[in-house]
């Protein structure tokens, strides 16, 4: 199948997870959902990662975020994993996996989503099977895919990104507005070209005209 591009509706699916069974769109329901592949379990890049987003949680929470696993593996090894992951984590942080890791050993979702390793002919199982690259998709409410991100096996993932990537959607979407590079939450927004300069002075007073195509504002966020 052709690659999921963004605006695509995100592939509902069934699955088995470390949390039991869901049905995907169904386990999203008003929330925003961030997926994210593992090449497999008991891989020392992926358990870093995987502690971090269970540190994370907070985080995700206060976006209205859920977040959601999955690696070319079974339940049993899942379990098994998560243990190393929470004595790991726990080094630096108290860390809790307690959000679902879905099981994937016939790479029947990783396929479906297009997840599957097709640069390094190496990362197989015993089977034969490729392992997942590192895979992030970010989906909203309306189950629409807002942003894909692709990692070599070999690089973890910035999470800190992924959140800057969502405040920078969540605060688009209510307020009109586009944000710069580098941009933080808290910084100077741009407005938005669907915009009148007549319509930004009622909804951005303080807003400023660098060029007739740029113009940004501060934003006071409720």
């Amino acid at each position: 199948m052709p690659s999921l591009r963004l605006g695509n509706t995100a592939p509902d699916f069934e699955a088995e997870t470390t949390q039991g069974h869901i049905k995907f769109h169904e386990w999203i329901g008003d929330s925003w959902a961030i997926l994210f592949s593992h090449p497999g379990d008991f891989t020392p890049v992926c358990t870093t990662e995987l502690g971090e987003v269970a540190r994370r949680i907070p985080d995700f929470r206060q976006r209205n975020v859920k977040v959601i696993g999955i690696s070319a593996n079974g339940l049993e090894e899942h379990e098994k994993w998560v243990q190393d992951i929470n004595e790991y984590g726990s080094k630096f942080a108290p860390t809790n996996v307690d959000f679902p890791i879905i099981a994937d050993p016939e790479r029947k979702i990783s396929t479906l989503y297009d997840m599957l390793d097709e640069q390094d002919a190496t990362n197989r199982d015993a089977k034969g099977l490729p392992f997942t690259i590192r895979t992030v998709f970010v989906i909203d409410p309306k189950k629409v895919i807002r942003l894909t991100l692709a990692y070599p096996a070999s690089t973890g993932r910035n999470f800190d990104e992924i959140l800057r990537v969502v405040d920078s959607l969540q605060i688009g979407d209510k307020y009109r507005v586009t944000t710069p590079v580098n941009w933080n939450k808290g910084d100077d927004v741009i407005v938005h070209p669907s915009v009148t300069n007549e319509e930004a002075k009622t909804l951005f007073p303080d807003f400023v005209i660098h060029k007739p195509y740029l113009r940004t504002t501060p934003l006071r966020v409720e």
